[in-house]
């Protein structure tokens, strides 16, 4: 049904992200789905700048446009980026200084000082949890938009909680399955271990994976065993393909592997890098963007619907942020399929 915003819509005239996401003027009220920016990355470890992702998405999103070949209105459902809470960003700031301190520190004190690093991102994942599952209450799509993958949490927690059947198909090229890194627990290398170990989530599907360690191959095989994780690593995706496998054959594989309703963490760098040179870890290698596109639709094609998602990791450069507008663009109109 058409919702009265998309009249001020014309695909005719240049969009301007002064009126929303993907120019268009929907606010949290009137929008089916509802886009949550977390603007932190206080302990990443590489590449800094995810933390501005959401705006710089925002701005890329003007360039779009919004015909998709299998819901060419969808987008009149109405999409909205809320604005982002301030606080988040200063707690960034003042968390990536006592970092800093750390990374420079070698006294008695550093235990203290992660400890206190952990209780406040701890409180930050509440948060966002509290305010993802808020928007699900009122019937919402509900996307998050990162900062580093440790922000999708908050989503991930509430969608567990209201889809207790979902399965999470991960995109990366990490395992994240690390305890901590660096001491810290909420870490971007442990946000599926995290999930794993504190949510009661029955599959997660990993796809991409191509730059692990061995405490993280083992924990995989361990969930592999029990049947709570499948994992597909890009080596192995290749042997396939390399062997005259299509792709729509893995496709099938893939999906078979995840229950009908499903979660989509999507790591950009999960992506070859030349897609996504400013991420935080990229990693040679990895999936095309047309590859992730398929793959997407293909689950909503074969009886998959798509409850929630985030888009994570993308640097704040224009042609990553591009990238990632797109693809958010994409899971933001499967998501209304269903």
């Amino acid at each position: 049904m058409m919702n009265k915003n998309s009249q001020l819509y014309d695909d005719n005239k240049a969009a301007c992200a002064d009126d929303g996401i993907f120019g268009l003027a929907y606010t949290q009220k009137d929008a089916r789905v509802c886009l949550v920016p977390v603007p932190f990355e206080a302990t990443a470890s590489f590449h800094l700048g995810t933390l501005n992702a959401p705006q710089a998405i925002l701005k890329a999103s003007e360039q779009l446009d919004l015909y998709h070949p299998l819901a060419p209105r969808a987008w009149e459902q109405g999409i909205s980026l809320l604005d982002e809470n301030p606080n988040i960003r200063q707690l960034n700031q003042t968390l990536f200084e006592n970092v800093s301190t750390l990374r420079n520190s070698h006294n008695d004190s550093t235990q203290t000082l992660i400890d206190h690093i952990n209780e406040q991102t701890t409180q930050l994942h509440h948060q966002v949890t509290a305010q993802c599952t808020a928007l699900l209450n009122q019937n919402k799509r509900v996307g998050l938009i990162g900062g580093d993958h440790s922000t999708a949490w908050g989503n991930i927690a509430a969608h567990v909680a209201r889809y207790p059947d979902m399965g999470i198909l991960h995109f990366d090229a990490h395992d994240d399955l690390r305890q901590s890194y660096e001491g810290f627990i909420h870490s971007h290398a442990s946000i599926f271990y995290n999930v794993l170990e504190n949510l009661p989530l029955k599959k997660l599907v990993s796809l991409g994976i191509r730059d692990y360690c061995q405490t993280e191959q083992d924990y995989a095989e361990q969930h592999i065993a029990n049947g709570r994780l499948s994992r597909f690593t890009q080596d192995e995706l290749n042997q396939l393909l390399f062997k005259n496998m299509s792709w729509d054959q893995c496709c099938q594989r893939i999906a078979a592997e995840l229950p009908p309703e499903v979660y989509i963490s999507l790591d950009i760098d999960g992506l070859d890098p030349t897609y996504c040179p400013h991420t935080g870890t990229p990693v040679p290698g990895g999936l095309s963007f047309q590859q992730v596109v398929y793959l997407l639709r293909y689950l909503v094609q074969h009886d998959h619907r798509i409850v929630g998602f985030d888009c994570v990791e993308v640097g704040a450069h224009e042609y990553d942020a591009n990238v990632g507008a797109r693809l958010l663009y994409e899971m933001c109109v499967l998501s209304l399929l269903s």
